[in-house]
């Protein structure tokens, strides 16, 4: 019984993911320290996937590193764009920026760390990836396991047709 509940409950999440929900106007920081508002995040018609993740996050490390190996091929064929939110609080923020260069990751990287964006969007744990297009949120998934990028990708293409 228990196995069905957590199975209905997974299936009505997808199925509300799907729903067209506006992306938040919030501002965050960039690694720099400028302002970014995400009403700005993409331009009309452009897929965004915007993955919120954390440094003490194992699954969000290796996603946004499996995302990395295939990036580059990935934009020239469908040219979206990848942001990394990262909800490290204050305490652990300093620890974004060099894991980010010992990474090298191509990605733009924002910090949530009031997690106004991670309440704003309903994520309750990371890995949590949401595809955006036109400021609406199109498609949402939690969590993550190796291949998954491959799965993530091919929702990407379904929307920058």
């Amino acid at each position: 019984m228990r196995k069905f509940i957590v199975s209905f409950c997974t299936l009505f999440y997808c199925l509300f993911s799907y729903s067209q929900n506006s992306l938040p106007i919030l501002k965050l920081k960039s690694l720099d320290g400028t302002i970014v508002s995400t009403e700005n995040l993409a331009e009309k018609d452009e897929v965004l996937v915007i993955s919120l993740w954390a440094t003490w996050c194992v699954p969000c490390i290796n996603e946004l590193d499996a995302i990395q190996e295939n990036y580059a091929d990935w934009q020239e064929e469908t040219n979206f764009k990848v942001i990394a939110i990262s909800i490290d609080n204050a305490r652990t923020s300093s620890r974004v920026k060099p894991l980010v260069n010992g990474k090298e990751w191509d990605y733009e990287i924002l910090l949530d760390t009031n997690q106004d964006f991670k309440r704003a969007v309903n994520a309750n744990t990371v890995p949590h990836v949401l595809i955006v297009k036109n400021n609406k949120i199109v498609y949402t998934h939690l969590g993550y396991t190796p291949g998954s990028e491959i799965d993530l990708y091919e929702k990407v293409k379904e929307f920058a047709q």
